[in-house]
Parts: structure tokens; C-alpha cells; sequence
């Protein structure tokens, strides 16, 4: 039985569906009752280069599988963030006035009638 993680070849074996094989990361094995022999999965289907391209419920026979395991470390993301001044519309937020100082004009100045 696969395990969260573990990256699987789908095949023909596994279902019938599967003419083609799929390659697959297991998100988990769902509980759900079935036919003796049989499973649900939760998986990501992934591309050639390893990168997630859409997710699936498959039901499939889990002696059908081809199971690689331990899953290998996720790639780095290849875009990168930009980190920069506010959006547009969104006002900035107000400064704080420094208790220590008094507005100019105020109360309590000298000499002020």
C-alpha cells in the first residue's frame, strides 16, 4: 500500500483505465469502502519534470503499482518573487507621532497668552 508522498506509476496493472502510464505523487489513501484488492487515492499528477499539473481521486489496485519510495525533495520554485513598494490604492500606514514632541501651535508653550 503507497504512502503520502511516495511517487507512483499508474498503469494498465493498477487499472484499466490507465492505457497510458501517469506518474503520480500520493497525497493520501482514502478510506472509503471498496471491492477487496481495491483503493482510492488522492495524487497529484505530474509532468516530465516532475511538477504537479493536476489532482486526482484514482481507484486502482494497490498490487498493480509501481511504488518508488522515499519521495524525492520538491524542486525549487523557478519564478521569483518581487518584493516591492505597496499596490496601487492602498493607502500607507500612518506614522506614529513621537510622544515627546509637542505640535507646533500647541498648548503649553511659554510665554503664550
Amino acid at each position: 500500500m503507497p504512502k503520502a508522498g511516495d511517487l507512483v506509476v499508474v498503469g494498465r496493472a493498477a487499472s484499466v483505465q490507465f492505457v497510458r502510464p501517469i506518474t503520480c505523487r500520493v497525497i493520501r489513501v482514502l478510506d472509503w469502502i471498496t471491492y477487496d484488492g481495491w483503493c482510492w487515492l488522492d495524487v497529484y499528477q505530474l509532468d516530465a519534470k516532475g511538477d504537479a499539473v493536476a489532482r486526482r481521486s484514482i481507484f486502482v489496485q494497490p498490487a498493480g503499482l509501481a511504488v518508488s519510495s522515499p519521495a524525492p525533495v520538491p524542486r525549487a520554485p523557478s519564478r521569483q518573487v518581487r518584493r516591492g513598494p505597496s499596490p496601487v490604492g492602498v493607502p500607507p500606514v500612518p506614522r506614529r507621532a513621537d510622544p515627546g514632541r509637542r505640535a507646533a501651535g500647541g498648548r503649553g508653550t511659554a510665554g503664550g497668552g
